[in-house]
């Protein structure tokens, strides 16, 4: 990790220090094991054939059981371009409208989400889907070819979706997290 973040955020470590973003995902499996599967490979990821492979710090179950990976000062390989100062949360299921349709994943998702937050100081605007990771004023990558890569899941949509569903959580313990996201210009 320590190379792919030289040669990717030209910083020479593996730790992360002070997480800024945190960023959703979705899966695109069925079931945790196969997600657990995927993360546990100790081979080149199949989209830059490099290591180290793809992993998260957190899979949350359709039954709404939440699984932690990796500690949450060591760096995990999951959106281009953020991995240097974001948690990853992978949510088991085949999209976005599957998960928010959860009850059970989707209460464990906003509560892990809102301590998180709580934890590490995070701004509602930096608690973004994979596919809004363009617009993170954190957004930084050093190899040319990946700069405007993003993936499809968690559009901006279903993401206003999820963060009302934090606000709500976060009033309830009368906790304040700032105004969404607004779109900004990526240049991609």
């Amino acid at each position: 990790m320590a190379d792919y973040a030289f040669r990717h955020y030209g910083i020479r470590t593996f730790r992360l220090m002070r997480p800024q973003v945190i960023v959703e995902h979705v899966t695109v499996s069925t079931t945790f094991a196969s997600a657990f599967a995927e993360f546990s490979r100790d081979v080149p990821d199949y989209e830059l054939h490099e290591l180290p492979g793809l992993c998260a710090h957190f899979v949350i179950d359709t039954d709404g059981t939440i699984y932690q990976l990796v500690p949450l000062d060591l760096m995990c390989r999951h959106t281009v371009g953020l991995n240097y100062t974001a948690i990853g949360i992978e949510h088991v299921g085949l999209s976005d409208q599957a998960v928010l349709a959860n009850r059970k994943q989707m209460a464990a998702s906003v509560w892990l989400t809102l301590w998180l937050m709580t934890r590490f100081h995070i701004a509602l605007a930096d608690v973004i889907g994979h596919n809004e990771s363009l617009m993170s004023p954190f957004h930084r990558e050093l190899v040319a070819r990946l700069r405007c890569q993003t993936h499809g899941d968690w559009t901006h949509g279903d993401m206003q979706r999820y963060r009302m569903e934090l606000v709500s959580l976060a009033r309830r313990y009368d906790l304040r997290p700032g105004p969404p996201p607004s779109p900004r210009p990526t240049g991609c």
